[in-house]
């Protein structure tokens, strides 16, 4: 009896949960965010700021001892915007997406604290859209544009 009461347990619902965990997401994650070129090296967005197209990133997921598990490349659009599928649900992982690179010629410098974001890969959490939004990530152009110090003065006068 009791032999049977463990099967039928397995059957109906170990069983569907092993099969459905292995299988593509039929409705994937859609993780959306920018690329910018810090043209004031400021650290933040402004209204100097450009965004970059055909940037790279990439989305990388990692279990507790930070043994990356899951990788997918992404590219800007002309907006500087990338849209990257996620088929699988990582809800057990820690995920970022990250700067790869920077076609933007004296902009290929990552901004350390801005050249990475942590975004949410589950189902299991009360977000009912298949939407995700990373925050935007930026580059550091080499030299700084002219005009930035009005610019950033300006903010500070904003501040107070």
């Amino acid at each position: 009896m009791a032999k049977s009461v463990m099967m039928l347990a397995l059957c109906l619902v170990v069983l569907p949960a092993l099969i459905s965990a292995g299988r593509p997401m039929s409705h994937p994650f859609v993780l959306q965010g920018r690329v910018y070129c810090d043209t004031c090296r400021a650290g933040f967005e402004t209204s100097a700021t450009t965004y970059i197209p055909g940037a790279m990133v990439r989305v990388e997921c990692k279990d507790k001892q930070q043994k990356v598990l899951y990788t997918k490349d992404g590219t800007t659009d002309s907006t500087g915007t990338y849209y990257i599928n996620i088929n699988e649900d990582h809800g057990d992982e820690t995920c970022d997406v990250v700067l790869v690179s920077s076609p933007m010629g004296g902009c290929k410098t990552a901004d350390p604290g801005r050249d990475r974001a942590r975004v949410v890969l589950t189902s299991y959490n009360g977000i009912v859209s298949d939407n995700r939004f990373a925050n935007a990530m930026g580059f550091m152009k080499d030299d700084i544009m002219s005009g930035c110090t009005t610019l950033l003065q300006s903010l500070m006068e904003e501040e107070d």
